[in-house]
């Protein structure tokens, strides 16, 4: 796996769209929507070495502080405007208000690469990137008020340890969420998506990435990863509660979510 991912790092934002025809981008937005970050939460990618989920965090977290901050000047009507601009540049430059996103990944070359897209796209503030294993995560118990896993975790050797893991770096009351690719149950939706993973993803492969092999695995892995219902079950089994799942797609992936009480 590890060497799959390696293979793959420079092109796998372009492999992302060509293979989703865009629609990941959608899915993340929806996972970032789902989580509703507010100023002050303290995130962890798992897996999330090219940066998806923490950019789309950080702009999440920014909008809301930006309007708290307009709620806020509008409720001093009656200051002067020199009192209302310092205000304002106060807050501005603590655009995430404390909020942190942790990247970890198991891939050095996963991290160079959203490392390098960091810096072309302008985010520092309140990132940091870690190499780690999801199996044997190198932080604290208690830790994080959200752990992400988008399109990772069905990469994991061993499914339950990093759950567990997950468990155990989350604050009680922590949140689990985890965007995964998961089973169509409409038979012909089901036959469409078949025919166009096994025949089409890995020609995409061969001719963006020059990799068709790295490609057949990640199509073989998602057709391993267990079902929705399995999946809440493995989930509930490493502790957490109100466990459920949305299915985006036709169930092509899901988003499950869970609870550290």
């Amino acid at each position: 796996v590890y060497q799959v991912f390696e293979s793959v790092a420079k092109k796998y934002d372009v492999m992302n769209d060509s293979m989703s025809l865009g629609i990941h981008r959608v899915w993340k937005d929806i996972l970032v929507h789902k989580m509703n970050p507010s100023p002050g939460t303290l995130l962890l990618d798992v897996a999330g070495g090219t940066g998806d989920i923490a950019f789309r965090f950080i702009n999440y977290v920014r909008s809301v502080r930006e309007r708290q901050l307009q709620r806020r000047l509008r409720h001093h009507q009656n200051l002067s405007w020199q009192e209302i601009a310092e205000s304002y540049q106060e807050d501005k430059f603590k655009s995430l208000g404390d909020s942190q996103v942790v990247v970890c990944d198991i891939n050095k070359e996963m991290l160079k690469a959203g490392k390098q897209k960091a810096q072309d796209l302008g985010y520092s503030e309140g990132l940091s990137w870690v190499l780690g294993n999801a199996e044997e995560l190198p932080f604290d118990d208690d830790k994080f008020d959200v752990y992400t896993i988008a399109f990772g975790i069905r990469n994991v050797t061993r499914i339950d340890l990093a759950l567990e893991e997950a468990y155990r770096v989350l604050k009680p009351g922590g949140r689990f969420l985890c965007l995964e690719f998961s089973h169509v149950s409409n038979p012909l939706i089901s036959r469409l998506y078949d025919l166009y993973s096994f025949q089409v993803i890995p020609v995409l492969g061969e001719v963006i990435a020059g990799d068709w092999k790295s490609y057949q695995y990640l199509v073989e892995s998602i057709r391993r990863f267990p079902p929705q219902e399995e999946f809440k079950a493995m989930i509930e089994d490493a502790g957490f509660f109100k466990v459920d799942y949305q299915n985006l797609s036709f169930g092509i992936v899901a988003i499950h979510s869970g609870f550290k009480l």
